[in-house]
């Protein structure tokens, strides 16, 4: 378990190297920190299910997506995926839908501004990798589209 000084030096860490992020991972806890736009840190604790190898299971299948696929698109920011404009809404876009150019796939909550991720391909969408209200991360893929 990670204690409060801990805390406080992973903080004092960050500072002094100038971090915006700070991910740390022992005994079935996760710990990360990352800074807000004021300054402000922020702090995710979780905990993590014990491996399978660990408890000499078999590891658990990885879902693989195949590289032709489609194409991917991912997330330009760090935030909080929601697939609809509000939450009695109707999604922006379904599986099995074809998108166009410019239109609103999803939006990304960052720092309390919502960000309208829109297509830049047009096509079928194959299949969304997040669910809603899921934390992404910059790069992650969110969708993947066969391309028309």
């Amino acid at each position: 378990m990670v204690n409060l000084k801990e805390l406080k030096e992973l903080i004092a860490l960050m500072n002094e190297h100038q971090l915006v992020e700070v991910e740390l991972e022992r005994e079935g806890m996760k710990v990360r920190l990352r800074k807000a736009g004021s300054g402000e840190e922020s702090v995710l604790v979780q905990r993590i299910a014990a491996s399978p190898q660990a408890s000499g299971g078999a590891p658990a299948p990885v879902e693989q997506v195949p590289a032709a696929a489609g194409v991917e698109i991912k997330s330009p920011m760090v935030g909080t995926f929601y697939r609809a404009p509000a939450p009695e809404a109707p999604p922006f876009v379904e599986v099995g839908q074809v998108i166009e150019p410019g239109q609103v796939l999803c939006i990304i909550e960052a720092m309390k501004l919502m960000n309208e991720i829109k297509s830049e391909v047009k096509g079928r969408l194959v299949k969304i990798l997040v669910e809603n209200a899921q934390p992404i991360e910059f790069g992650q893929v969110l969708f993947l589209v066969e391309p028309a």
